[in-house]
């Protein structure tokens, strides 16, 4: 693509982020991306679910990759109590990582516009262009700033300082199993299965995904697993979110830092719970995380020349599978609009808003009923534990 002389600011340098930069470059746009963090971002776990957006990314930006960008689930499995099969079904998908998605983009994306250790404190737009002000005291121009910068957003809270997100009365206890880990008949199991567990007012899910090194080689992979678990925001969470260090973390406790105290109890509460090959899954884990389930909605994410995008936008709920290809959709579209668009930012976003605000609410709210129903069919407490009102079915 044609240069364009334009040149974007985004903040924040996560998926979303990285997303937005690859698609922007695409078509001709010059683009720096700052990122808060000052250590590197590949150190993050979990799986994705590979949605077709990712991989409309990936070939509109010209990213490289070998296919599959995952391993293969042929077929879907809900277990019974005692761990043997109460339905399967034929369900082709792909699984993907956090890290696959990031390094692969990271190394499609110039290291020297990727500036780590850069905390945004301010913008300011005077019609034609717009400055983004860093806590060090630097200021950068562009035409275009994108807000790509996750759930505590500086961007968002700049334009919308009323608009946050909202605890949804559960948390995500998750972790990753090498496949030699595992004890052979849960991994026999599980191996390139979509597996669930549902029980009362919780339910819990694992899946195959890349290894060490983004490897797809069998033996080399990982398990991912994730378990929702209902806790009460003022007398529970606040526990669960401190760390090892005795820190309290806003929404999520990386591998290495869950305090150990909360460890156990989880880890008892899952030989409680659980059906045999999750319990097995569970135990086999070496650094479990956890992290809050948020709603966050917004009613605005085009200010003249500053969009939000990702999670800095609109938060579903991970049962949707949404949150990355989401990401990915914004950028497309962004991308789309500049272009129909003749690279005129005003008028690129206001026609690109609309529908990326009717996606946002939408996925939320589907996000929202799914969650729900799996957490709260009966009542708001944990099955079999002695909180409030959930019945023992």
């Amino acid at each position: 693509m044609k240069p364009t002389g334009n040149h974007a600011i985004i903040i924040g340098g996560s998926l979303g982020g990285l997303f937005t930069g690859i698609m922007l470059r695409s078509i001709g746009w010059d683009v720096d991306i700052y990122e808060r963090s000052t250590d590197t971002l590949d150190s993050r776990g979990g799986g994705i679910v590979l949605q077709s957006d990712v991989i409309e990314a990936f070939q509109q930006a010209g990213l490289t990759y070998q296919a599959p960008l995952g391993v293969v689930a042929h077929e879907r499995y809900y277990l019974n109590p005692d761990g043997s099969i109460a339905q399967g079904m034929p369900m082709r998908q792909t699984l993907t990582s956090w890290n696959l998605l990031y390094s692969s983009m990271r190394r499609h994306f110039p290291s020297e516009h990727y500036h780590q250790g850069k905390l945004l404190t301010n913008i300011q737009q005077n019609g034609e262009q717009v400055m983004a002000i860093f806590a060090d005291g630097t200021r950068k121009i562009g035409n275009l700033l994108i807000g790509a910068d996750g759930p505590n957003s500086t961007v968002r809270q700049l334009f919308l300082p009323d608009a946050d997100y909202h605890y949804a009365g559960y948390v995500a206890y998750r972790g990753l199993v090498n496949e030699a880990k595992l004890e052979q008949d849960a991994a026999a199991l599980f191996t390139e299965r979509f597996v669930f567990y549902q029980f009362p007012n919780s339910h819990i899910l694992q899946y195959v995904i890349p290894g060490e090194n983004e490897s797809l080689v069998p033996g080399e992979r990982r398990f991912n697993w994730v378990w929702y678990v209902n806790y009460n925001e003022l007398t529970e969470l606040p526990r669960i979110l401190t760390d090892k260090e005795g820190r309290r973390r806003d929404y999520s406790i990386p591998p290495r830092m869950l305090a150990s105290s909360v460890e156990e109890e989880m880890r008892v509460y899952a030989d409680t719970v659980l059906a045999p090959p999750f319990r097995k899954l569970v135990a086999a884990t070496q650094e479990p995380f956890v992290q809050a389930i948020l709603d966050l909605a917004i009613p605005q994410m085009s200010f003249e020349r500053v969009a939000l995008v990702g999670d800095a936008a609109f938060i579903p709920r991970p049962h949707t599978a949404a949150s990355t290809s989401k990401a990915a959709a914004n950028a497309i579209a962004l991308a789309d609009a500049l272009i129909e668009h003749h690279h005129d930012v005003p008028k690129a976003l206001k026609a690109w808003e609309p529908a990326q605000l009717a996606y946002g609410l939408h996925l939320l709210k589907h996000g929202q009923m799914l969650g729900d129903r799996s957490q709260f069919s009966y009542g708001v407490g944990r099955f079999g534990e002695n909180t409030t009102s959930v019945q023992q079915v």
